[in-house]
């Protein structure tokens, strides 16, 4: 039998389900700051898998794929319990707005908080205190900020192997490896042992379906990997690669101010020397060409086409030759 999961003012039993909205602040009228929690337990014994989302108030892709595993997945032969927090940063999801209101603090740097100073960190204390730091694993979905897109892809400290474990087994095509920032729920939540990757796909303020259906294979994979699921297998998504020094990734950005024309989406192939993109002025004229230092992936592309000098275009990631081959073969293959 698994153990029953406690949290501040409960308790969940093996092979029991819980729907319940938990207070992590005040208003101003001195109402409570309430999240949406679910928690799900099975009656076999397991690890324990936090799904998060929506820690930036418009990043909605997450949201997405938490409510689905929680509410639409048949739970009756799982092992471990899922602890699902589709929406961490709930004043900021109402403002539909990436930061906390009013103090524009970012709730994904207040980790693992603190009770006794800022609201962030306030709110942030009490999240992971309850839900992040008693699970084994964590999958932290995210998506780029307005005006931007990213392909499918995992962050995660690959020097941990632990660490290392959860992002090979969701299975993205790509990872960029690194301890994250300071106060971000994947750092904070690791040095705590809770091995935790962030997951990317897409822009704000969208739900974008094929996406959202990729991270949920993902999702059962990562189940699958930790035996929570007997009925799945460990995807292995056709080719790989793991990012891990700065000269293997850069952003290009405009040296020029003016209107953008991408030649390629994110996800796609670009070549040494290709032009990636073109920034014109309101006449078409003066054309400035960006192209690719070397080849690689676009994990992430401009889609607002309005920039300024400096402006990030793409967000390039490189492919040694064996990668590359790899690429081409699987692409080959699906076409």
């Amino acid at each position: 039998m698994s153990e029953r999961f406690t949290y501040d003012g409960g308790a969940v039993g093996p092979g029991e389900t819980q729907e319940f909205r938990f207070t992590v602040s005040e208003t101003y009228l001195g109402d409570p700051v309430r999240i949406p929690v679910t928690i799900i337990n099975g009656e076999r014994e397991g690890p324990t898998l936090c799904l998060t989302a929506a820690a930036h108030g418009d990043e909605l892709n997450g949201i997405e794929i938490v409510r689905e595993v929680a509410h639409e997945w048949d739970h009756s032969g799982l092992r471990g319990t899922l602890v699902c927090l589709p929406v961490l940063n709930v004043p900021g999801f109402i403002a539909q707005q990436r930061y906390l209101p009013i103090y524009d603090r970012d709730l994904n740097r207040s980790f693992p908080g603190d009770d006794s100073t800022t609201s962030a960190k306030r709110i942030a204390a009490r999240v992971f205190e309850n839900f992040i730091e008693p699970c084994d694993i964590g999958l932290d979905f995210h998506t780029s900020t307005r005006g931007r897109t990213n392909m499918l892809h995992v962050r995660a400290d690959m020097s941990d192997p632990p660490v290392a474990r959860v992002a090979n087994a969701f299975a993205s095509n790509v990872v960029i490896a690194g301890q994250g920032p300071s106060g971000s729920l994947r750092r904070e939540a690791s040095e705590a042992g809770t091995s935790t990757v962030t997951v990317e796909l897409g822009e704000a303020h969208r739900f974008q379906r094929p996406l959202i259906d990729a991270a949920l294979e993902g999702v059962l994979s990562v189940m699958a990997e930790f035996g929570m699921s007997a009925t799945e297998t460990v995807k292995w998504p056709g080719w790989r690669t793991v990012i891990d020094a700065s000269e293997q990734k850069t952003w290009l950005r405009a040296d020029a101010g003016g209107l953008v024309e991408m030649h390629y989406d994110r996800g796609a192939l670009v070549e040494a020397g290709e032009a990636v993109c073109t920034i014109t002025n309101p006449f078409k004229t003066d054309a400035t060409t960006v192209e690719a230092p070397f080849s690689g992936v676009l994990v992430g592309v401009l889609e607002n086409p309005l920039v300024y000098p400096g402006n990030p275009l793409c967000h390039l990631v490189a492919l040694d030759e064996s990668t590359l081959r790899a690429f081409r073969r699987y692409h080959c293959a699906h076409e």
